[in-house]
């Protein structure tokens, strides 16, 4: 990859003028991106670039789903696209469950031979159901399916055969399934489970789907937990692309807080700067749910040129299906105009789930209204032609803006006369936002964003803050990123300096920030693509380097909604639970099973690291109760763990894991350093010594020669031990030294080309983890040894995803899970650095 540079920014004088001119500091970054962040704020209002080039695909939101964003910039009369592409939603031939609940036979028996599969088979003894089919709690179910397999037969006719068409399915499946057209197998997952895949059919298959009756035929095989089918058949529409020619892109770089593109547009250079002010001492704007995207242009040959700029957005930003009917409004207060959208039916906290996006509340495009600026409604069509023919969008309003979508899809459009453009360099922006109204309920109360003040601050006073301050943190967006770059190229280098940048928006913006009415903060994260559960607490523990760094009420808001969860008596048992919840409703645990190991060592660990960074045990003194029942199930339970989960519970339930307890011994170690620094003595000699009496104990059992075991009675298994990280980094010290040098000898010898393996049991690692042992020796060779593997994965995976922390260290590609806040882990080296220049 060719080195880049880029240019940091901060404007001299109130941006909204049309031509301003910046002052620069160089700062660049080489790393290519699985996927580059460009809108930040939570699970729900996050867009991502999936591609090298912004130019190439839609924007995303972290599922996959489309939401769409445009950019184009006219010059001189030629029209150059440089964010997003056009593509429309596509037309339901088949309709899935999305949009109506459609009929077909199903039988829980397995048919004999092969002929379910065909058109003319006889299912008169099959069961006719609605679709969708599965098990209880999945979404938009009708017939229940409970057992271990299920086939599915969907005939329906068309009018028209579909050869000269390009159709897609669209199926949703958990877990292991296959499905077939007329007869020609189309699917075979294996084992998983994806909801909306969306997959164009082949030639071959095209061409069988005739005039008249045709078959969809379905097989699922439900391997444990929930079971789901549903499956249909969509049109695209024959392309009419607008704006066929693209920019040139010449550089991207991420940024902690931004993402900066810079183009050329013909004789015109253009940077594109997308900012998410993610500033975690500056809580109100942290959680502020507005993002800027601003351009700046520059002539490229010194010559004058005539410049217009085009954004345009859709409302499937406010959707969780395209088929949901949607309203719109358009609104100007005090210098700004707003173009609203959202559905109609308003469904405030109805969903909860993983693959979900939010259709509640409202997205909002604003920008500044004066005489050279127009924003305005239109269909899919009419503005991106009025902006290429005379490079400004239609004032006039229209007359009716369609409910549906997928029938008749109606844009959000701005555009801008930036004037002649020459060496002088013309600045705005944009800005995206989102009021969701209410954003968590937390044991049956609807809480709101922490932004609104309890209600205080609506969607447009915060936009006006956003707009009046566009100086001010943009200077402090720089500023961060900048003081956070050097933090961490001191720490473990430029590599790791890049890594951290990309995961620090991904960790952040998968928490909501709320409190409750008296003030207590939670900050209450969304298990991404792993099964939406809300507050994990093994995903809490990963992700917490990142905000013990910088900011450590909010660990105390990852850790407040568990301690509150027992104390108040609505969980009994004597360890900690796994989460309250799924995203976005935390009115207790929904996951299947319990880590008591697991999730009571994370809790006592990170109080103890709270206790650490803040030099008093005051918070825990709070919950000394509930820590107190914990740290004596872990002595009694947390040496030699029976069969359980751990937060790698997608590698099954494990006895004898040597790793779990060393989190079992830490936890117990931390609670003896929380009772010293509370003057509890007694205590605090008592637990330690039995911490120090388990640490040899541990010692004894793991040892397998030049290496210590994954399980205590299998000789010939290995593993991180990653949790062994918080002996040093709390000052505790109760282990031998030498482990940790003795397990990197041996680890050095495991690495694959992209990375160290999780254990023995298969190729497929954790990236965060990776992290946390490479910090374990503090020698700077080891550390390099293992991070320069993690980066040449994420430099190199085909998996193009938000940064996925769960993949395979032989191919280099995404096993499962993206966009999740465990890469927060990602910041453990910068934080030992700072507990020892600051012990």
């Amino acid at each position: 990859m060719k080195p880049k540079t880029l240019f940091f920014f901060y404007l001299l004088t109130v941006i909204f003028s049309s031509c301003v001119q910046n002052k620069f500091t160089d700062l660049s970054t080489n790393l290519r991106a699985p996927a580059y962040p460009l809108v930040t704020v939570d699970p729900y209002f996050n867009g991502w670039s999936y591609s090298n080039n912004l130019y190439d695909d839609q924007v995303r939101h972290w599922t996959g789903k489309e939401f769409p964003l445009l950019g184009v910039l006219r010059v001189d009369g030629e029209t150059y696209r440089f964010l997003g592409k056009e593509d429309l939603p596509l037309k339901p031939l088949l309709p899935t469950v999305r949009e109506e609940k459609w009929t077909g036979k199903y039988t829980f028996e397995q048919p004999k031979g092969e002929e379910w599969k065909s058109i003319s088979f006889n299912d008169a003894g099959w069961e006719t159901g609605t679709s969708a089919f599965g098990t209880p709690n999945e979404p938009n179910l009708s017939t229940l399916w409970q057992t271990k397999d299920i086939w599915v037969r969907r005939t329906f006719d068309l009018k028209e055969d579909m050869i000269d068409k390009t159709i897609f399915l669209h199926y949703s499946h958990d877990d292991i399934f296959e499905l077939y057209i007329n007869g020609i197998q189309v699917v075979e997952t294996g084992y998983s489970w994806k909801y909306n895949v969306r997959e164009e059919l082949s030639e071959e298959v095209k061409a069988t789907l005739k005039k008249g009756e045709n078959i969809i035929t379905a097989h699922c095989h439900n391997r444990t937990g929930g079971g789901y089918v549903d499956f249909g058949l969509y049109e695209k529409e024959p392309d009419k692309s607008s704006f066929i020619k693209t920019a040139t892109q010449k550089s991207v770089s991420v940024l902690p807080t931004q993402t900066f593109y810079t183009f050329e547009c013909g004789p015109v250079n253009l940077e594109v700067i997308f900012s998410a002010p993610l500033l975690l001492d500056d809580l109100e704007l942290m959680s502020r749910p507005v993002n800027y995207v601003t351009y700046q242009v520059k002539s490229g040959d010194n010559a004058s040129h005539d410049v217009q700029i085009y954004f345009e957005a859709t409302p499937q930003w406010a959707v969780n299906d395209d088929s949901q009917p949607v309203d719109f409004e358009k609104i100007e207060r005090e210098g700004l105009a707003f173009l609203k959208t959202g559905t109609k039916e308003q469904p405030v906290l109805q969903k909860k789930g993983d693959d979900l996006r939010i259709d509640w509340g409202y997205f909002y495009l604003a920008g500044k209204t004066d005489k050279v600026s127009v924003m305005n409604f239109g269909d899919y069509w009419t503005p991106k032609k009025e902006f290429k023919e005379t490079g400004k969008i239609s004032v006039q309003q229209p007359v009716s803006l369609p409910e549906q979508m997928s029938k008749n899809m109606t844009v959000l459009a701005y555009s801008k006369d930036l004037g002649k453009v020459s060496s002088r360099l013309v600045s705005d922006y944009i800005m995206l936002g989102y009021d969701d109204i209410y954003s968590i309920q937390y044991f049956e109360k609807n809480l709101k964003a922490y932004w609104t003040n309890n209600g205080r601050i609506d969607i447009f006073q915060a936009f006006q803050s956003a707009n009046n301050d566009y100086n001010s943190i943009m200077k402090r967006c720089r500023d961060f990123n900048v003081k956070m770059m050097n933090d961490a190229n001191r720490a473990g280098g430029e590599k790791y300096a890049e890594l951290c940048a990309l995961a620090y928006r991904q960790a952040v913006a998968a928490h909501k920030l709320v409190k409750e009415e008296d003030g207590t903060l939670l900050f209450l994260s969304k298990e991404n693509n792993s099964n939406g559960s809300i507050g994990t607490v093994d995903i809490t523990y990963p992700s917490a380097p990142l905000f013990l760094f910088y900011n450590t009420d909010l660990v105390k808001g990852l850790l407040n909604h568990i301690f509150y969860y027992s104390e108040s008596g609505k969980w009994t048992k004597p360890f900690a639970a796994h989460d309250v919840g799924t995203y976005p409703l935390a009115n207790g645990q929904t996951y299947g099973g319990d880590m008591p190991v697991e999730e009571s060592g994370n809790m006592l660990i990170l109080t103890t690291a709270v206790a650490q960074m803040e030099g008093n045990a005051d918070y825990a003194a709070k919950h000394w109760e509930v820590l107190t029942t914990w740290a004596d199930y872990l002595v009694e339970e947390g040496l030699n763990p029976d069969n359980q989960l751990c937060t790698d519970d997608f590698a099954g339930h494990l006895a004898h894991n040597a790793n779990l307890s060393i989190k079992a011994i830490m936890g117990i170690a931390g609670y003896s350093k929380l009772a010293a620094m509370l003057g509890k003595n007694d205590v605090a000699g008592k637990y330690l010594d039995i911490a120090k009496g388990m640490a040899v104990e541990w010692e004894k059992m793991a040892d397998d020669g030049d290496h210590y075991r994954l399980i205590f009675d299998r000789p010939g298994t290995w593993s991180q031990k990653y949790n062994l990280v918080w002996d040093k980094l709390l000052g505790i010290n109760i282990f031998d030294p030498q482990i940790a040098v003795k397990e990197m000898a041996y680890y050095r010898t495991k690495q694959n080309e992209f990375g160290l393996p999780l254990d023995i049991r298969a190729s497929y690692t954790k990236s965060d983890w990776i992290l946390w042992t490479a910090t374990l020796t503090g020698n700077s060779d080891d550390f390099n040894a293992l991070v320069d593997l993690v980066y040449k994965y994420v430099d190199e995976t085909p998996s193009r995803v938000p940064l996925s922390d769960w993949h395979d260290t032989i191919e280099g590609t995404r096993v499962g899970f993206k966009a999740r806040a465990v890469v927060g882990g990602y910041f453990l080296k910068m934080l030992e650095d700072k507990l020892t220049r600051n012990p």
